[in-house]
């Protein structure tokens, strides 16, 4: 069986024909880096595409399927391209190809525990309660335990025990004129369940840096997860909910503090382009879209107290190669008196986290964050900082199963501890 005429990998043949096979982006990519196997480097992967395309090979045939799945979806290539390949946009559409062939035929094929958590995602009442479970079991330092079990189960809760806030900031009134604009925040599914002290610290960051907050009522998952696994109809009813509630909150600016969900947002335009009614909202909305490390670095930052830490700062890939956001977030970082910003080696490397890769892929997630653990110890930082809850649990598990005391943090976290520092000026 070959791919349709019309599927969304044949719609993204224009951007596959830009690709030379040139092999800038070999180098690039952290599978072909691990495996140093051509069909999971880039160039490969789109052979395997247009092969589909023209109908030589299936889609759903293993050998495509297979090298499909190893993929990342890190964009690393992107940055890597002198051509201006759309990988990321070609992957999802393979996928999705994919996802509709296997549903036409009443399978699915992924994991069975990625399938559950993206099931659950998509039923926000059920995902609360299971949220809530982690945190408890986080809370009793449960998933500390457990961490130390041997495969799977072990690797799982790590990341759950790695959510864990590193330090609380001291209690402070975050006041500022509110002048930049009124900003709402995403909160999202994962990082609302897991890293609300992560929303709270940037919320009071951009607080005092002169954004007034307002909320959003009604928003939910970004559609992220979904739109990476090739469920695009999932994915775009998630993206029109999203739309809808800030739309409702009459923010001027939509700040995220979740590298992968911002990607997602600034590129609605392209996942609504057919919705004829949805097409220019979802271009409008995703112009408004900042990672918070923008933001904050727009304004600043203002100084805050001191920090006395050593940190080393990890990229994650959606932030830098997606939404090609590179110096705010280190802006952020070295505004914050006595910390001490120590270089990572390769921080533009993926650390194999990429969305639930963590979960389908554990082996190759595991080769390919190995290298990362190493060059963090290299560091001799006491933390590090990293704007995604993925990389946060995918690190900081790493870290944790490896025996290491360094933990990790949001930069904003960071930011945020050195506002809570400041002396209070002393009365006259």
């Amino acid at each position: 069986m070959t791919a349709p005429v019309r599927t969304p990998l044949a719609a993204a043949l224009p951007g596959l024909d830009a690709c030379v096979h040139c092999g800038f982006c070999l180098p690039a990519c952290p599978t072909y880096l691990a495996l140093g196997d051509e069909n999971d480097s880039p160039r490969g992967r789109i052979v395997l595409m247009r092969a589909a395309i023209a109908g030589t090979l299936a889609v759903t045939d293993p050998a495509v399927e297979t090298h499909l799945d190893r993929c990342l979806g890190c964009r690393a290539c992107e940055t890597a391209c002198p051509s201006g390949v759309p990988y990321g946009a070609a992957l999802e559409a393979a996928r999705a190809t994919i996802f509709e062939e296997h549903r036409a035929a009443g399978g699915r094929r992924e994991p069975a525990v990625a399938r559950a958590l993206l099931w659950l995602i998509a039923h926000p009442a059920l995902f609360t309660v299971a949220m809530a479970a982690g945190r408890a079991l986080r809370f009793a330092l449960v998933a500390r335990l457990l961490a130390r079990l041997p495969g799977a189960p072990g690797a799982l809760f790590a990341m759950l025990a790695a959510s864990e806030p590193a330090f609380v900031a001291r209690p402070y009134a975050a006041r500022g004129s509110g002048e930049r604009g009124r900003v709402a925040l995403l909160r999202g599914c994962v990082m609302d369940g897991l890293f609300a002290h992560v929303h709270d610290a940037a919320a009071r960051t951009l607080v005092v840096n002169d954004y007034a907050m307002t909320a959003a009522p009604g928003q939910g998952c970004c559609g992220a997860l979904h739109a990476h696994a090739g469920d695009a109809e999932r994915a775009r009813a998630m993206a029109r909910r999203t739309i809808d509630a800030f739309e409702r909150s009459g923010a001027d600016l939509v700040a995220v503090d979740a590298a992968g969900c911002g990607a997602m947002m600034k590129e609605y335009g392209r996942l609504l382009a057919e919705d004829a009614a949805w097409a220019e909202r979802a271009r409008t909305f995703a112009a408004k879209v900042r990672d918070v490390s923008e933001l904050l670095a727009s304004a600043g930052p203002k100084p805050g107290g001191e920090v006395a830490a050593a940190v080393t700062y990890d990229a994650p890939c959606h932030l830098q190669h997606a939404q090609r956001v590179v110096a705010p977030p280190l802006a952020v970082l070295g505004a914050i008196p006595g910390l001490s910003l120590r270089p990572l080696a390769e921080s533009d490397q993926c650390c194999g986290s990429a969305g639930i890769y963590s979960i389908a892929q554990p082996a190759l997630s595991r080769a390919v964050l190995a290298p990362k653990l190493a060059h963090i110890a290299a560091t001799e930082a006491e933390l590090v900082a990293t704007g995604n809850p993925g990389c946060q649990m995918q690190i900081g598990a790493g870290l944790l199963r490896s025996g290491s005391a360094v933990l990790v943090v949001h930069p904003v976290e960071l930011l945020d501890a050195s506002y809570a520092a400041r002396k209070a000026p002393e009365r006259r």
